[in-house]
């Protein structure tokens, strides 16, 4: 037989490419995951996973294992639920400058530390209004970007911001710098703002989109310049330094959260260690 708290712990360590962050997602600690994960391959007869001291990653038969692990794992937890079980709502808010780019690796490493039974409605936006949803009451947890400082919520690391383009744009000089932008209210938005206009550079609004997909790809088609962090903007360079821009202010990535349930403290927990791994 096989422990399915090893195989639950293989997948998260797939899904979250650092068996710290899968730990971190399953409430346990880094030792414990990779003596289970060495006794799941030493059962098995084969290596699942290659693994280094930043990352691991699935070796050929760990892929092949992998999808026999989920559905092995979802036979299990329908077994277990009783047929009258109501679905448990878990309302979440992640802010588009918090994750953009990287949502579908996070959102996979949030589904896959869950229960089958808990039900996510997630809700995409700028932090602001998402942060105010959340105060009051709206939401169970969001994932938002500070530029602004502040104490509150749990802080999972630092996310520098950037000038993202085409790398063949040229700014002509006294010329106003094209922007593209996310509307107001968007503390990313200020912040690009005031750092400009610190700088005596003048600016205009060239793209105006409603999400950091559209802005990037607005960007990258040479319409204005897109300031985003790393995450959301999939790692796109920064080209403030080469066009002589001022740097854009430390930005932090914050969680805010409520475990009123088991449930909702995997789902911080899971929240937290996936935009950790990404922030890596």
């Amino acid at each position: 037989m096989l422990d399915l708290e090893s195989v639950r712990l293989f997948v998260l360590a797939a899904e979250f490419g650092n068996l710290t962050r899968a730990a971190e997602a399953a409430g346990t600690v880094q030792p414990v995951v990779s003596q289970r994960l060495k006794a799941l391959e030493a059962r098995l007869g084969r290596r699942l996973l290659d693994r280094s001291p930043r990352l691991v990653r699935l070796t050929a038969d760990g892929a092949v294992f992998l999808t026999s692990a989920r559905a092995l794992l979802a036979a299990h937890d329908a077994a277990l639920r009783p047929p009258d079980l109501r679905p448990l709502r878990l309302a979440i808010g992640i802010s588009d400058h918090a994750a953009g780019l990287g949502l579908p690796a996070l959102l996979a490493r949030l589904r896959a530390a869950l229960p089958a039974h808990v039900a996510l409605e997630l809700r995409s936006g700028a932090s602001i209004p998402l942060r105010a949803d959340f105060d009051e009451g709206a939401l169970d947890a969001v994932l938002v970007r500070r530029e602004a400082g502040g104490s509150e919520g749990e802080v999972l690391g630092e996310d520098p911001l950037g000038w993202r383009g085409a790398p063949d744009l040229v700014l002509p000089p006294g010329a106003p710098v094209p922007l593209a932008l996310l509307p107001p209210p968007c503390g990313v938005r200020a912040a690009a703002e005031r750092a400009l206009e610190a700088a005596g550079r003048p600016w205009r609004e060239a793209f105006r989109g409603g999400s950091c997909a559209t802005l990037l790809a607005g960007a990258r088609a040479g319409l204005g310049l897109a300031p985003m962090g790393r995450i959301s903007a999939g790692g796109a360079p920064d080209l403030g330094p080469a066009l002589g821009l001022p740097p854009l202010p430390p930005s932090e990535i914050v969680l805010h959260g409520r475990a009123a349930s088991p449930e909702a403290g995997a789902a911080l927990r899971a929240l937290a260690a996936g935009m950790r791994a990404a922030l890596n």
